[in-house]
């Protein structure tokens, strides 16, 4: 009795599986790529943060962001909002709302004194908690 191996695919038929490595090598390129270009989508005002040693706070999306630009130009979240009218805009924002909490990020080239008179106008609209949003200072090596 003579055994003879059959092979599965004649030798001149084409093969019927899919060679799933390029498949994966583009995929993973992709995905590099997107991680590497998802922080950067992140639109906003451009500000240079100062730097302390504090613990991170949890900002949610339903809060309130006073940013101050180099230029001194303020914005309440992303609209644009001139001084004289800053104590208004915040009163009618904070009208409706449960929580007083409100967080400024300051560009480190505003003087102090602009700051400061940005701060007063939020007490008097009634704000009863200020944040300050900085960055935490670079890890020497």
């Amino acid at each position: 009795m003579s055994y003879s191996r059959k092979r599965p695919f004649a030798e001149g038929r084409p093969m019927a599986e899919i060679n799933v490595t390029p498949l994966v090598d583009v995929i993973l390129v992709l995905l590099i790529i997107f991680m590497v270009t998802a922080p950067m989508l992140q639109m906003g005002i451009d500000v240079n943060l100062p730097k302390v040693k504090s613990q991170n706070v949890e900002v949610n999306e339903e809060k309130v962001i006073l940013t101050i630009d180099s230029a001194k130009e303020i914005f309440i979240n992303k609209t644009k909002i001139p001084f004289t009218e800053l104590g208004d805009r915040l009163e009618g924002v904070y009208a409706s709302r449960m929580d007083r909490d409100l967080y400024m990020r300051a560009d480190r080239a505003v003087p102090y004194g602009f700051v400061v008179q940005v701060m007063a106008e939020v007490r008097k609209a009634g704000i009863d908690k200020l944040g300050m949003i900085t960055e935490p200072p670079e890890e020497k090596r």
